[in-house]
């Protein structure tokens, strides 16, 4: 039995490291879609497989400030999300389907304290932190955007 283990966990790590579980750098080829916050134009990768939305932003050391990351998940649900391995503080928006704000949370690198949306959401858009609150975007503000047509 102990031989068959020992021949059973490389073939383990390698599916799962092909897999992009121990993926050690970003994830930066994403497909990516614009937004738009008013007249805030945003840059942002789509995260659509729940390996992308896994990763997320982890490992990433620097993002523009126009640029975020878009969680799309296939229904909608209290999403929560956490900073394991994510180097930059963040803002989580939850977003309804119609693109509006449900609620805003700044997360703090590397914990794994849970942030949640306040009620079920399909998306999630993470922005550097401090980015909402510059431009004045609260709860119920509207966002436009071809994810949020339907």
């Amino acid at each position: 039995m102990r031989l068959f283990l020992r021949l059973l966990a490389p073939l383990l790590f390698a599916s799962f490291a092909g897999a992009g579980l121990a993926q050690e750098g970003p994830q930066l080829d994403l497909p990516r879609t614009q937004l738009a916050a008013g007249m805030h134009h945003l840059d942002v990768q789509l995260a659509t497989t729940p390996l992308q939305r896994q990763i997320g932003l982890m490992n990433r050391k620097e993002m523009p400030q126009h640029e975020g990351m878009l969680f799309e998940f296939e229904e909608a649900g209290v999403q929560c999300f956490w900073m394991k391995n994510t180097l930059l503080p963040l803002t989580a928006a939850f977003v309804d389907d119609a693109g509006v704000i449900v609620n805003l949370v700044d997360m703090k690198p590397q914990t794994t304290d849970s942030h949640c949306s306040a009620k079920p959401v399909r998306f999630v858009l993470e922005m550097n932190q401090g980015w909402f609150a510059k431009k004045g975007i609260k709860a119920g503000y509207q966002l436009s955007g071809q994810p949020f047509r339907r």
